[in-house]
């Protein structure tokens, strides 16, 4: 595996592409993303440390989507070849990059609902309670709270709306006590509620049953 430290809002792979291998994020936070014909982006995913963004590239030669650091980077680049002597040598690996592409997919399909069928503020929770688990899961968020380095800029892009209905949403939230911020930090003292107002089940992520909870 090749190591290399990416810089913020650098492209890893760019829709087109033709990889030989694929990207491991190994810590910082990425966003997987597709542009319209009239240049405007459509964030369709937020890559944590330990996703595989590009692990379909495997098998499709043509990536369909591009990937970006949203932070600095530590990104480990894996051969195609080696990736498929792996899977060949090891086959309980091969089953968790296979389940890995199932939960990519259940958390598209749930970001479609959310873009298509929720108002802003329901899916601007939906994305919050989503990374919150997320990242409890990984050990990076503690007591309802975490870092989350994501600006309203591509939370805008993430939920399909514009960055000043972002800002008006979030200060909402803060107003009605659903989140608490400072610089990067957010914390939410009624997460019930949050998942609640954000029509939120972790089912759909897969987690083991402790780790959707908290």
């Amino acid at each position: 595996m090749q190591i290399a430290v990416i810089k913020e809002g650098q492209d890893v792979v760019r829709e087109g592409d033709r990889p030989s291998r694929s990207c491991l994020l190994l810590s910082g936070f990425a966003c997987v993303y597709k542009v319209t014909g009239d240049g405007k982006r459509q964030i369709v995913g937020f890559s944590i440390p330990g996703d595989i963004p590009d692990l379909q590239s495997l098998h499709l030669k043509v990536l369909d989507n591009s990937v970006s650091t949203l932070t600095p980077c530590q990104v480990g680049f894996i051969t195609h070849d080696a990736l498929r002597d792996i899977c060949e040598r090891y086959p309980r690996i091969t089953v968790a990059f296979w389940r890995e592409t199932l939960v990519d997919a259940a958390i598209f399909r749930e970001w479609v609902t959310n873009v298509g069928r929720r108002d802003a503020y329901s899916r601007i929770a939906h994305v919050l309670c989503e990374m919150l688990v997320r990242l409890k899961a990984i050990g990076l968020a503690e007591d309802h709270a975490c870092d989350l380095p994501i600006t309203q800029v591509e939370f805008a892009d993430a939920v399909g709306v514009s960055t000043v209905h972002v800002n008006r949403v979030l200060q909402d939230m803060r107003a009605d006590g659903l989140i608490e911020t400072k610089g990067t930090q957010v914390s939410v003292p009624d997460r019930e509620r949050l998942k609640h107002v954000g029509d939120f089940d972790p089912s759909y992520l897969h987690l083991e049953q402790d780790q959707a909870a908290a």
